[in-house]
């Protein structure tokens, strides 16, 4: 476990006390049932499929909470199957496992629609963490744990509505500005670098790409800074932080 992640690992389920429902999709059956039966541990309601066919039809009748989404498929590729299914209405957050190692790549499945994206081999712990975060996002499920709110002055952020507000200000934040917010405030005072935020928030390293963490800092600022007194800084040739006003 890393020095930025809580200890606590509270057990998410579904509103209505049920478990929360996984599909695990790819090719690889040694793979897929490794990720199966760490969902499982989590107390988890785990399908897995080894098509891009099979994804969609248990995506529909399973109706799944979260999916891990393989791009390299027998059949149609995980782009189309994450295509197909938005067009379907199915908003589901979807984690892409692949072994590709293209940047190119990599955006391509986000703008696609993807929620994020681990490149085979990764840490089974890694990915189990980020698919919990993205369940605690989706506002689909409920966790045991007392607080999930975390303050940093006047700002607040809800882990488990996926609600922000600074005093009494509501604010609207896309899934990625979340994500980094969240970092950036379960770290307050500490500066965090542009690596450390691209392998947090975004799961890879964006190489020469690293200005997407400056252009969502700025989204993050136009946000929140234009509220108050500035929370956001900059420490220049270091990194980003965060902290509480006075």
């Amino acid at each position: 476990m890393s020095d930025d992640e809580l200890p606590e690992t509270p057990r998410l389920t579904r509103p209505d006390g049920s478990p929360v429902r996984a599909l695990v999709v790819d090719d690889e059956p040694s793979l897929s049932d490794l990720v199966s039966m760490a969902l499982k541990y989590e107390g988890w309601d785990v399908r897995t499929a080894l098509t891009g066919q099979q994804a969609l039809q248990h995506a529909r009748e399973h109706k799944p909470d979260i999916v891990v989404l393989d791009i390299m498929l027998p059949d149609i590729d995980g782009l189309e199957v994450l295509r197909r299914m938005r067009a379907d209405g199915n908003d589901v957050p979807v984690l892409f496992l692949t072994a590709k190692d293209s940047v190119d790549d990599r955006v391509v499945g986000l703008t696609a629609g993807g929620d994020d994206y681990v490149t085979k081999p990764f840490s089974l712990e890694e990915l189990v963490a980020r698919l919990r975060g993205l369940i605690r996002r989706s506002s689909l499920v409920v966790s045991e744990r007392a607080d999930p709110e975390i303050r940093v002055g006047d700002l607040v952020l809800n882990e488990e509505s996926y609600e922000v507000r600074r005093g009494d200000t509501e604010i609207e934040l896309t899934a990625t500005e979340f994500e980094l917010l969240r970092y950036l405030m379960r770290n307050p005072k500490r500066v965090l670098s542009k690596a450390q935020i691209l392998d947090r928030v975004w799961s890879y390293d964006f190489g020469g790409r690293s200005s997407i963490v400056e252009i969502y800092i700025s989204y993050l600022r136009k946000k929140i800074d234009t509220l108050g007194p500035a929370m956001i800084h900059t420490v220049r040739g270091v990194g980003y932080m965060i902290k509480p006003v006075g």
